[in-house]
């Protein structure tokens, strides 16, 4: 494990998926260059598909889309405001509905994580 300092586990559910590469290109200009990516679905979507009873919850949904894209990313803490700027910019305000959600956790340990792009020890 290489000493990064403060890490987080950033945790971003976009609710467009076609904004994903953009996203990413974004990551990588501000040198975030690793991170998996789910496809997942919110639980009011599955509970009106799976359970009769909230069957109603389509409604309140209508304007999401049916699939969102989960991205994990292990961030650098110095970076975390800049990557959440971004996601902003590119999903649009966090806060309104159906636009996607962002949350950090912190990180005690990485193990085989690869070094950042322009780190000295990686070799581009």
């Amino acid at each position: 494990m290489s000493d990064l300092g403060a890490t987080r586990l950033l945790v971003a559910v976009i609710n467009d998926p076609e904004k994903l590469d953009e996203i990413l290109s974004g990551f990588v200009e501000l040198g975030i260059t690793g991170a998996t990516i789910i496809d997942s679905e919110g639980m009011g979507r599955m509970l009106s598909h799976d359970i009769p009873i909230f069957a109603g919850l389509k409604t309140l949904i209508s304007g999401s889309r049916p699939r969102n894209r989960t991205i994990l990313s292990v961030v650098p803490e110095r970076k975390v405001a800049a990557a959440i700027d971004l996601l902003q910019e590119i999903t649009g305000d966090l806060e309104s509905p159906a636009t996607g959600i962002v949350f950090t956790i912190p990180v005690e340990r990485v193990v085989g994580l690869a070094p950042e792009l322009g780190d000295e020890t990686s070799p581009i």
